[in-house]
């Protein structure tokens, strides 16, 4: 028990300590930050080689018609954006919703706002690809009769995890931990609230999860499958977003339907939607994309489902 009760103390004092030197750094221009980050950049790709092994690898089987330039290439302008994306994430501490604006572009919110005039619900997937801390902010956009949402798995850390949910709170979308989702939208169906739910689905399911094999990035890739099998439950439409780069610091996102009706569509059939436009956003340029997550950990059984 004292265990446990130093154990939390020395997570509030990691995460007051985190929080105070972040809110600290957010208070500079992003021009100043951004000085930061090419400082960082050094640091982690030549000195504490963060994860280059992972990387490198992730890249050479991803794009394996690529000479070792390109891939060099495309590995040093991840770790590149990678550090921007951190500036930029300790920023939302301390910026103004019109700025936000201004670097979160969307061109077609009206088509989600199109399905809850309508009275449907819908689940928006998209993946770790350019920063999408700056997603959330599509809730200053979507009509209030909708519930706004966005899943998150609990960190480890739980200074790291307060942080994180700290930074997200700025925004409408509330935060939903994976395990309180299904109970989220029961109670919300219930009281017959449209509701537009966030999914980041690009990850690594555990191995016990084991649902459905596609081919990704030239890979065989193990595929998360918890929102289509909850959309196909509840009927949910599912949209996917398209985030590109405008230039560093500013994004663009676009929607595109992937059903109106998950419970329509055949098994998996949503799921490989989903990983065929992240596929096509991750190669128009690769650089914006989570390569240092062990995303291929995983081999393929022989009796696995595809």
């Amino acid at each position: 028990m004292q265990m446990k009760k130093r154990t939390k103390k020395q997570a509030g004092v990691g995460y007051y300590l985190w929080y105070g030197i972040s809110y600290l750094h957010a208070l500079l221009p992003l021009s100043v930050l951004y000085i930061f980050s090419d400082a960082l950049y050094f640091f982690l790709y030549y000195l504490a080689r963060y994860r280059r092994k992972v990387v490198r690898k992730n890249l050479m089987n991803a794009f394996p018609f690529k000479s070792k330039k390109e891939i060099e290439k495309i590995e040093k302008d991840f770790y590149l954006f990678l550090c921007d994306y951190f500036v930029e994430t300790i920023k939302l501490l301390h910026i103004s919703d019109k700025e936000v604006k201004q670097r979160m572009k969307f061109d077609n919110p009206e088509l989600i706002n199109e399905l809850i005039q309508q009275g449907n619900s819908c689940f928006l997937c998209l993946g770790h690809y350019g920063n999408w801390e700056y997603v959330p902010s599509i809730g200053f956009y979507l009509s209030p009769n909708a519930f706004q949402g966005q899943i998150y798995k609990q960190l480890h850390s739980d200074a790291a995890d307060r942080f994180f949910l700290k930074l997200r709170s700025r925004f409408p979308p509330s935060n939903i931990e994976m395990r309180d989702a299904f109970f989220t939208i029961v109670k919300n169906k219930r009281e017959g609230r449209p509701m537009v739910i966030g999914f980041l689905s690009d990850q690594r399911p555990p191995r016990y999860l084991e649902h459905y094999w596609t081919t990704f990035l030239n890979q065989d890739t193990l595929a998360l499958t918890g929102m289509e099998r909850i959309a196909a439950k509840f009927g949910f439409a599912v949209v996917y977003l398209d985030i590109r780069r405008v230039k560093r610091g500013y994004y663009r996102g676009t929607f595109s339907l992937i059903t109106a009706d998950a419970s329509k569509e055949k098994k998996f059939a949503v799921t490989e939607t989903y990983m065929r436009k992240l596929e096509q956003t991750i190669q128009r340029n690769p650089a914006y994309w989570l390569w240092s997550h062990n995303r291929w950990k995983f081999a393929k059984k022989m009796n696995s489902p595809a």
